[in-house]
């Protein structure tokens, strides 16, 4: 595995063979895909790593996700190499109640082969309460130390044991706009803290509303503010706080975590400021994250702050790019000289040890399956820390600029906090809490106070 994977990763000739299927189906609910097929080309995998699995022909495994529909497609379309070699059949299901139900299976005993979990926190809730995870197997181990660095490695592991490689990742600092409409407008792409919130007022002064948000999300409604709130604590209270602060070497209530709070009430609570497109602060609560930044296109908005994932919710035909209908600048640093840069990343986490479940382990592991993705990825929006990803592959300028930044020597790059928590929080109470800062009013204090009090005992 470990030299086919580092032969595809130097770039070197990838033989388009294999045809692959994406659906163009646009079901919201994200489950298996039957529709009407059309072709992809994607790049020749060395098939011999797999045979040290034996004879996996008529074999099947079965995957439970949050990814679902656009992205779902690219993700199917990437294991074609896997079962054209292997003759395993993957079977997807994609779930928008995927937290929520993941531990309900779990509990009820209906467990799928493997879940991308997107939260470590969650996964080390499922090691300790159900204790259904299966550790990876030694060609994972093995594709984990070579492609990717230590800290991605120590996310997916659980007192001592390995459990999830990493699957995609995301960079999460990011604020949407049209720079069409900044041109128009004489505005400028803002480079510091200070700078964007000048823009903002001065957006207000010309007579719209800047910001335009949503965290409706189904069970998981509340996430997309938890990542504001995040972003934020990284800037005002630094990094050593931040790591405090996930793992509960400070309370969840401590006055540095209050005052991002309040920093972030001081755009989101704004009624100067949101929710353009949507209504006042209260609609932030029951607007869906997926058309949140929408009013971007018709010029009732100005700015949405969302991840690179966000280039898959703009529609069919719109312009992503530097002088198009929508792009991208990096949510500005409140210090001088640091570049603070949140993320984030799914994890491989199987519940069975079949020869089969731990073949796809090891592809999902590979350069192999990253450059794969890569180049089914048609539509952007998909990175991954994986190091032998060619970013050539990459379908985008942007999705680069994405993968610039994950491999930048000088950012502060810290994952996604409240992934990092124990579930019962960082997907529960930390969520709620978020949505009744909002559709409640509820102050900084009196959420910080409540989810403190919410933290599992040690």
């Amino acid at each position: 595995m470990r030299r086919s994977s580092a032969a595809l990763a130097t770039g070197a000739a990838l033989a388009l063979v294999l045809s692959a299927c994406a659906p163009s189906s646009n079901d919201d609910d994200g489950g298996d895909s039957t529709d009407t097929m059309a072709a992809v080309d994607v790049p020749e995998i060395d098939c011999a790593p797999y045979e040290e699995f034996g004879d996996l022909d008529g074999t099947t495994v079965s995957i439970y996700t949050s990814i679902v529909t656009p992205e779902q497609e690219d993700q199917e379309a990437s294991y074609d190499p896997f079962e054209e070699c292997t003759g395993v059949t993957v079977e997807y299901e994609g779930s928008r109640e995927f937290e929520a139900q993941l531990l309900v299976r779990l509990e009820a005993g209906n467990a799928p082969d493997i879940a991308f979990v997107p939260q470590p926190g969650l996964l080390k809730t499922i090691v300790a309460d159900t204790g259904a995870a299966v550790a990876a197997p030694e060609a994972t181990v093995a594709n984990v130390d070579e492609f990717f660095s230590e800290s991605w490695k120590e996310y997916g592991t659980v007192d001592g044991t390995f459990y999830a490689a990493p699957l995609g990742a995301n960079v999460k600092s990011y604020v949407w706009y049209s720079p069409s409409a900044f041109e128009e407008a004489g505005y400028e792409i803002p480079t510091t803290w200070d700078d964007m919130i000048a823009l903002s007022d001065q957006i207000v002064e010309d007579g719209s509303i800047p910001w335009c948000a949503g965290i409706g999300s189904g069970d998981a409604t509340g996430w997309p503010a938890t990542d504001w709130v995040e972003d934020v604590v990284l800037r005002s209270a630094g990094a050593e706080a931040y790591d405090q602060w996930y793992t509960h070497e400070i309370p969840f209530n401590d006055p540095q975590i209050v005052e991002s709070l309040d920093e972030v009430a001081g755009i989101l609570k704004n009624e100067a400021y949101v929710n353009a497109g949507f209504g006042g602060v209260q609609s932030i609560a029951a607007t869906e994250w997926d058309g949140a930044g929408a009013p971007i296109l018709d010029g009732n908005c100005w700015m949405h702050r969302a991840a690179n994932f966000y280039q898959n919710q703009w529609p069919e035909g719109t312009d992503v790019s530097e002088d198009g209908d929508v792009y991208a600048f990096y949510l500005p640093s409140m210090t001088e000289g640091e570049k603070p840069i949140l993320g984030g990343g799914e994890f491989v986490t199987a519940f069975a040890d079949r020869p089969e479940v731990q073949a796809f382990q090891t592809y999902l592991s590979s350069a192999d399956w990253a450059n794969v993705k890569a180049a089914v990825t048609t539509r952007g929006g998909w990175v991954s820390a994986n190091t032998g990803l060619d970013s050539e592959l990459l379908a985008t300028d942007f999705d680069r600029l994405s993968a610039d930044l994950l491999s930048d020597p000088e950012a502060i790059f810290r994952f996604d906090g409240s992934d990092l928590m124990p579930g019962a929080v960082g997907a529960g109470t930390f969520w709620s809490e978020m949505v009744s800062f909002f559709a409640e009013d509820k102050s900084s204090q009196d959420v910080a106070d409540a989810i403190e009090a919410s933290w599992p005992m040690s």
